[in-house]
């Protein structure tokens, strides 16, 4: 297993933009790869999944046609844009490595530190 390193996150007003990165130092990400993110009190949930070649990407319902996932396996780093945000996009966000972009699970129980979000109102 690789150690995943979130970051970007921030404090942002509701309606507003950021862009979370994750990255792998020292070899590729060689699977599918996805975010997940867990609210204060509350279970940690699937947001953004995809696949190793980029061609395929799946999304939670209640980020799509909001959030993008991207990655460069060159740079063997991982995006999420994160637009329109919400209160309730308020939470830790984390990077996973997965195998089924569609199943919302990840691979390895190894979550690291994660990225602070905080969309405020």
């Amino acid at each position: 297993q690789v150690q995943l390193v979130a970051s970007g996150g921030g404090l942002v007003q509701a309606g507003g933009s950021l862009r979370l990165s994750c990255a792998a130092a020292g070899r590729t990400f060689l699977s599918s790869m996805g975010w997940f993110r867990q609210a204060p009190g509350k279970e940690r949930e699937f947001v953004a999944a995809i696949t190793w070649s980029g061609g395929d990407t799946y999304f939670a319902d209640s980020v799509k046609g909001r959030f993008t996932i991207s990655r460069s396996n060159a740079k063997n780093t991982l995006y999420l844009q994160m637009n329109s945000l919400k209160p309730e996009d308020t939470a830790v966000y984390y990077c996973a490595a997965m195998r089924d972009i569609r199943a919302q699970k990840s691979l390895y129980d190894d979550w690291g530190q994660g990225t602070q979000v905080t969309v405020s109102s």
